[in-house]
């Protein structure tokens, strides 16, 4: 089906505006859910591209909707499965009230393209299903890229969870990760914060510049990010990151709005970066988050650190 946004009904959200077009959907009419669930399965496109759910329709989109998934697109539980085996989800530390881990890169933490670390939890420990916000992100008070591996905590009990929440909205959780970005940074240490929003281009975010005319900008999320300098190399540099802000892709947009986009990269690198990707044969982000810390329910401080992958520490040993 061809959906043409007019004048009219620009400004939605792609899934609201599904969900309250009634006419396009006959007898059956799905959830919010669900056809945030097709969008995430690319059953959703607008001028023939993949796009996010919270996508603002502009006049002129076209929305091609596909209804039903041929049994050819249909996905094979038992391959996705077979594939998430591959992921070896190293579990770090667990009490009766949460648990850490870490994620390996290529895991989705949640949603419904393909195996995702929700699917393991939820097999692992039935009765998280009822721990969060969501059934859809059981106990998960935080996420990872796709392509970053590294630590993250689950929340085991709803008291736990609410705690752990507590705590990242009010940015009192330390994040802090290991990133090998292209370029010599000059500076031992500094600060990005660009505002970030949602690119144009739908699919990724994009910083924008703080001020405008020497007036602070209006559009954007705030968002900061601090490095400082582990060690420089030729035509590279490696970092400690951290993030005062939890915005969607933010180390990654941040880096790269910097001049220094991480390495390995296929969003956010230049044509030049990506390049030098290609040869150096990564199959991922160099970005891991290796360090973590919060208070449990006691009151307690507890701290975690990670290593780097193998894959990433012989990368190291090749780069100049």
């Amino acid at each position: 089906m061809i959906i043409k946004i007019t004048k009219k009904t620009a400004g939605s959200r792609l899934d609201k505006f599904l969900a309250g077009a009634d006419s396009i959907w006959g007898k059956i009419q799905p959830s919010r859910s669900q056809i945030q669930k097709m969008i995430e399965q690319d059953m959703v496109k607008i001028n023939g591209l993949p796009e996010l759910s919270h996508y603002s329709l502009r006049p002129g989109d076209i929305i091609n909707l596909q209804k039903k998934l041929s049994k050819k697109n249909q996905p094979d539980k038992k391959v996705e499965i077979k594939n998430a085996l591959g992921h070896k989800i190293e579990i770090i530390d667990e009490t009766s009230e949460f648990l850490v881990i870490n994620k390996p890169a290529g895991l989705i933490v949640h949603g419904t393209a393909g195996y995702t670390l929700a699917d393991w939890l939820i097999t692992k420990y039935p009765r998280i299903k009822k721990v969060g916000d969501s059934a859809d992100r059981p106990g998960i008070v935080h996420r990872l890229d796709k392509e970053v591996s590294g630590l993250m905590v689950i929340a085991k009990t709803q008291d736990s969870f609410d705690n752990l929440k507590k705590q990242f909205q009010s940015r009192t959780i330390t994040k802090e990760y290991t990133a090998l970005v292209h370029g010599k940074i000059q500076r031992e240490a500094g600060l990005i914060d660009f505002p970030i929003k949602r690119s144009s281009e739908g699919y990724k975010m994009a910083a924008i510049p703080s001020t405008v005319k020497g007036e602070p900008a209006t559009t954007g999320r705030l968002a900061e990010t601090e490095f400082r300098i582990i060690t420089r190399l030729v035509n590279y540099t490696l970092l400690k990151v951290k993030i005062k802000t939890g915005r969607t892709h933010q180390i990654r947009v941040h880096l790269a709005a910097y001049d220094h986009p991480v390495v390995g990269d296929k969003i956010y690198g230049t044509a030049r970066t990506k390049k030098q990707d290609k040869k150096l044969g990564l199959n991922r982000i160099f970005l891991i988050a290796d360090h973590l810390n919060f208070t449990d329910l006691a009151g307690e401080q507890k701290d975690f650190r990670a290593g780097l992958t193998e894959e990433l520490e012989n990368l190291l040993k090749i780069v100049k």
